[in-house]
């Protein structure tokens, strides 16, 4: 008989043996050989729900410490050594990148908030001596302006043109002025003589404008010397005798007189003899005073047209092969011209012999009117 309840009970107790623990043995001092028989003697279906409850209850108590921590750890029917185990599983439990990542960031705050913590805990002052110190715009504005001035007013090349009109309205082609009329266009006189004052020679003009400039300041300013004094016989009637050489002449920020021109300026700069047939001292004896204006474009075309017309025209010159009696002009300013002969000889059209005998004829001083 006791073989066959072991029979029957064996897998019974290898399904308690698997699903029970040492620890939940009777502490009432059952044997294990009545537990056998008792279990035996009940129902089956009611020992198999004790593991299945055993297990839920150990889930949702995993379940709850997890959720709910701090409830878990302060219940009364817990031991203090498993809430202290509990707490310290909780803290030591893995974190997230997120919040690895606010913990670092707390803990070493990102350069621009380090730099603005820092200038809000710190304000910078030296900053605005530096500015206040520097005055840069300032200094180059002062710099500059001058320098624009000076290129608004820089002279150019004037326009001859209302003295081309003057000289043709006034001039004959044999070089006869007439200062009467002259002096009733004072007006337009005078604005050609303020152009050539507000725009003097520059060193950025070619040698032609310059030499054109200096001729028609040199015949425009005669010009207005006899009209000043109009009605009068001769330019030698005015300041002594010496017209020449009064400086009244202004031009830019200097002043000239008639002298200083020619002989200050034309002929030592220049040194071109024909200068002396194209300026005018307003005498008869004067080489004639072309009814045209100077300008760099028409300057060496004139300057020999105005040599050859003087030079062979007999009012002037007498001129033979053996013989020739010239202006005093040649006798005045003969270190200008060199071998008199053969300069006479480029523009004579009678030729004159090597060794021929040369004079000068008296000069007139009477208006050239």
């Amino acid at each position: 008989m006791r073989s066959l309840v072991a029979s029957l009970l064996f897998p019974a107790l290898l399904a308690i043996t698997a699903c029970g623990s040492s620890a939940d043995q009777p502490q009432d001092g059952t044997t294990p050989a009545d537990e056998v028989v008792t279990t035996a003697l009940s129902p089956a279906p009611e020992r198999a729900e004790e593991p299945e409850e055993t297990v839920s209850n150990t889930t949702d108590q995993t379940t709850d410490l997890e959720k709910e921590p701090v409830e878990t750890a302060t219940s009364q029917d817990k031991p203090q050594a498993i809430r202290t185990s509990q707490k310290k599983m909780i803290n030591q439990a893995p974190k997230s990148p997120v919040e690895i990542a606010e913990q670092k960031a707390e803990a070493d705050p990102s350069p621009a908030e380090a730099t603005s913590g820092a200038s809000e805990a710190q304000p910078v002052e030296s900053k605005p001596e530096t500015t206040t110190e520097v005055p840069a715009p300032e200094v180059v504005k002062a710099d500059k302006a001058p320098e624009q001035e000076q290129e608004i007013k820089t002279p150019a090349v004037p326009d001859h043109s209302r003295w081309n009109t003057l000289l043709q309205k006034h001039v004959t082609a044999a070089g006869k002025v007439n200062y009467s009329g002259f002096k009733k266009d004072q007006a337009q006189l005078k604005a050609y003589l303020d152009e050539l004052a507000a725009n003097p020679v520059q060193d950025s003009w070619s040698r032609s404008d310059k030499m054109a400039y200096w001729i028609n300041v040199y015949n425009a300013f005669t010009i207005k010397l006899i009209v000043d004094n109009y009605p009068v016989s001769s330019i030698t009637k005015l300041h002594g005798g010496k017209p020449w050489d009064v400086k009244w002449i202004k031009l830019g920020n200097s002043t000239y007189s008639l002298n200083e021109v020619e002989n200050d300026i034309l002929r030592p700069k220049y040194k071109d003899a024909r200068i002396h047939f194209a300026v005018n001292c307003a005498a008869k004896s004067c080489p004639p005073l072309l009814n045209r204006a100077w300008t760099g474009e028409n300057l060496n075309s004139y300057l020999e047209k105005q040599t050859k017309a003087f030079i062979n025209n007999s009012a002037y010159n007498t001129i033979s092969a053996k013989k020739a009696e010239v202006s005093k002009i040649f006798e005045w300013y003969a270190a200008d011209f060199g071998d008199l002969v053969e300069f006479l000889n480029k523009y004579s059209e009678t030729r004159i012999n090597n060794g021929a005998k040369v004079t000068y004829k008296e000069y007139d001083w009477a208006l050239n009117n």
